[in-house]
């Protein structure tokens, strides 16, 4: 609520209250207007009086900044301390997020080149601190180059509605296992960001080995889950990225060779546009055999789990159901030719 006493002249408006919904008054021939939270200032003069309309702020939002790397596209990386860009570079990162808010941002946000150019859509969630598995907000962002994840202007900083408080942090993506911190983070509401980084060795995160220690001593969400569920293991995820080889259109002769499956695909362990067979398979196949807890080295490891108390709702029903139809029809093509 906002006071007001203004003489005009010999004239005086009383003292009165502006509720959100605004007020006017009139003294001297001049009509005042009066909002709260107006963000326009506008001035007016008459008479050899000036009046300035003020505003109050509302409180400011929290404010995050997460960091994160995904293990895909720091594989054979072109620079050592940043993510391929390859998505963005050939045009195929879609500008609706494949995740279930189905988010959208301008195409101008993927003309950007360098650091802060995008990466691809990732998934964010604030989890209770009373109850870890408890989801209290969760959104698509955007992922630069650089490790920031951003609003869907590519450049801002995550301002999610919700009160200022203690929260667990999830940072997910569609073909990466997901991670959390392993203890609740303060986010305020504060002109500067709460930094979480999870590329940082030092930042706990929940279960065990949940991230991949890259060349640089950066950490980065493990690659390989083209089935996104929840699992990296040889049968599953394989399966995914025969499905998109076999289904893609210009396959005519449905074989499982073809290295021309070029696009946005779940099976794209890289991140570079293009799902190979040899190339998705070689790489789930070797972080598989090397991942920290296989210690018998087996193909058939099937214990390589995201590190999460409970699933993140990355994908929809409508998704999944669509992934098991088209996983039947790959299946049924292989065995009839």
């Amino acid at each position: 609520m906002l006071l007001l006493v203004l003489p005009v002249a010999s004239q005086t408006i009383e003292k009165f209250s502006i509720d959100s919904g605004g007020a006017s008054a009139t003294a001297g021939g001049i009509q005042m207007l009066y909002t709260i939270g107006e963000v326009n200032v506008q001035e007016l003069s008459a008479g050899g009086i000036s009046i300035s309309e003020g505003f109050i702020n509302a409180d400011l939002k929290i404010s995050i900044n997460p960091k994160m790397f995904l293990q895909g596209p720091m594989l054979n990386p072109a620079n050592a301390d940043l993510m391929n860009d390859d998505l963005r570079a050939a045009g195929y990162i879609p500008t609706t997020s494949p995740y279930t808010d189905a988010a959208t941002c301008n195409a101008s946000v993927f003309n950007v080149t360098g650091d802060n150019a995008i990466v691809d859509w990732v998934w964010i969630e604030l989890r209770d601190k009373n109850n870890d598995t408890t989801v209290i907000l969760s959104q698509s962002a955007l992922l630069q180059r650089d490790g920031d994840v951003v609003a869907t202007d590519g450049v801002s900083n995550l301002s999610p509605n919700v009160s200022a408080d203690d929260y667990y942090v999830v940072v997910n993506h569609k073909n990466h296992l997901g991670i959390m911190t392993n203890s609740t983070v303060a986010i305020d509401k504060s002109s500067s960001p709460t930094i979480v980084d999870f590329t940082d060795v030092n930042t706990i995160t929940y279960g065990t080995q949940a991230q991949a220690t890259l060349t640089n001593g950066n950490m980065a969400l493990w690659a390989g889950d083209t089935n996104g569920d929840g699992v990296i293991n040889f049968s599953g995820d394989i399966n995914r990225v025969l499905t998109d080889i076999i289904l893609f259109p210009s396959n005519s002769s449905f074989s499982t060779s073809y290295d021309f499956v070029d696009g946005y695909f779940q099976s794209d362990v890289f991140l570079d546009g293009n799902v190979s067979f040899s190339n998705e398979n070689n790489q789930i196949l070797l972080s598989i055999l090397l991942y920290p807890l296989n210690t018998s080295f087996s193909s058939q490891y099937n214990l390589f789990e995201e590190q999460l108390p409970s699933p993140s709702a990355l994908r929809s029903a409508t998704q999944l159901n669509l992934d098991i139809q088209r996983l039947e029809n790959a299946i049924e093509i292989l065995n009839n030719n």
